[in-house]
Formats: structure tokens, C-alpha cells, sequence
């Protein structure tokens, strides 16, 4: 049976999608989410970090319909400001899925819900193995290709030979967050339930943006650094 959480506190936005092994900075200023953090302080210092449905962003204000995986995070450092806001990095740690959202009880302004903890499975199987270390020398190469013409002091290529050091899970997850990806790419890479199948989703993501570039329309390989 897959881990649980029964009453995991939820944190929707529109534009950020966290996952495992990745960090996000995150300021906390609405009232609900003020007392999300303070009470998940005092607790297991747990937040579910879920990415509202683009069919929902005029809801924001409310219960947006959310997307149905989302990742587990958990608060590394925290700064309270004077005007009771808070600003904090969140560390990813597992993606879950959503099973049932429970009702607000008592004076309790966020969402909440019970779900299940999902792993991230990476190849057992030589050839599977073999196919996944494939997968991550095409993107690398594909990368490579991607920033050659706007790297212009270098920058791109010191972060690329950075993320080449890191094994094949938290890489394909950093990158997912370093690259200029739009929040439903991002989200379909945090659905996907293997690692080589992450590597896969990301290759078929950068071929479509090359293809923008070479034929002028705009898009672009840049890395945050």
C-alpha cells in the first residue's frame, strides 16, 4: 500500500510547480497561507505545494480546481517580516497525489486533503538502465545546442556543467525548474512516474522549442542561474 498523509495542508498557486530534490523561495502574504505556515511550523513543517488548473486562474481568490498531483515540501528556513508575512524556502521531497479534499473545519482558512505519497521509480532493468543514461546524454546535447547562441558571457554552459554532475533523478528535476518551461509543461513533468519517463516528456519539450527557434517564433533555452 502507498504511504499517506490523512491532512496535508495545501499551498495552490498558478505559476510555481515544485518537485523532489528541488528548492523553491516562496512569499507568504495572504491570510490563509500566513496561517498555513505558522501552523505547519508547529507541526511537521509539511506543505503540499499544488499548481492550480489553467481553467481556474480566474478563481484564485477562492477554490481554484487544481491539478491532481502535486509535491510534498518541507519549510529548510524561514523569515517572519514585522508585517506578519513570511518568506521561506521550501524543499521538495516527494510528489503525492490527491485523494479526497476535506471540508474547512473550525477557523481553518486553507485546503487541506488526504493523499498518497507516489515514488519516483528509476530502472532496475540493465536495459532500461541503459536507455535512461542514453536519454540524459540527448539532453544534454540538446541543451548544449539550446543555449550556444544566447550565451554570451558563459553562464549557461558553467550551469550546465553543473547540472551534469548530479545523478539522473534530482538533475532531470532541477532542470525542470532551471528551464523557462510554462507551469502545465512543468506540471507534466511532475506527473510522469518514472525517471526515464521525465527524461523522455523533457526531450519531446526541448525538441518543440528548438524547432520555435530555428524557425524564428520566439522561445528560448535559457537557464536561471
Amino acid at each position: 500500500m502507498m504511504d499517506r498523509i490523512e491532512s496535508l495542508p495545501l499551498f495552490p498557486l498558478s505559476d510555481v510547480v515544485l518537485l523532489p530534490e528541488v528548492s523553491v523561495p516562496l512569499n507568504v502574504f495572504e491570510p490563509r497561507y500566513r496561517q498555513l505556515t505558522r501552523e505547519a511550523l508547529a507541526g511537521a513543517r509539511q506543505i503540499g505545494m499544488v499548481t492550480v488548473h489553467p481553467d481556474g486562474l480566474s478563481d484564485m481568490g477562492g477554490d481554484p480546481p487544481l491539478y491532481p498531483v502535486g509535491c510534498l515540501g518541507r519549510i529548510e528556513r524561514v523569515e517572519e517580516q514585522p508585517d506578519g508575512t513570511f518568506r521561506i524556502l521550501l524543499q521538495g521531497e516527494r510528489r503525492f497525489s490527491i485523494l479526497e479534499e476535506h471540508p474547512r473545519a473550525g477557523d481553518r482558512l486553507y485546503r487541506c486533503a488526504r493523499v498518497a505519497l507516489l515514488n519516483d521509480d528509476t530502472p532496475s532493468d540493465p536495459d532500461d538502465a541503459q536507455r535512461l543514461e542514453a536519454r540524459r546524454d540527448e539532453l544534454l546535447a540538446l541543451l548544449e545546442r539550446l543555449v550556444a547562441g544566447v550565451d554570451r558571457d558563459g553562464a549557461a554552459a558553467e550551469a550546465l556543467d553543473a547540472f551534469e554532475r548530479l545523478g539522473p533523478a534530482r538533475m532531470v528535476n532541477a532542470l525542470t525548474q532551471a528551464i523557462a518551461f510554462m507551469p502545465a509543461e512543468r506540471q507534466r513533468l511532475l506527473e510522469s512516474d518514472t525517471i526515464l519517463g521525465r527524461f523522455e516528456t523533457m526531450l519531446d519539450l526541448l525538441r518543440f522549442r528548438l524547432a520555435e527557434v530555428r524557425a524564428g517564433e520566439g522561445g528560448s533555452g535559457h537557464l536561471r542561474h
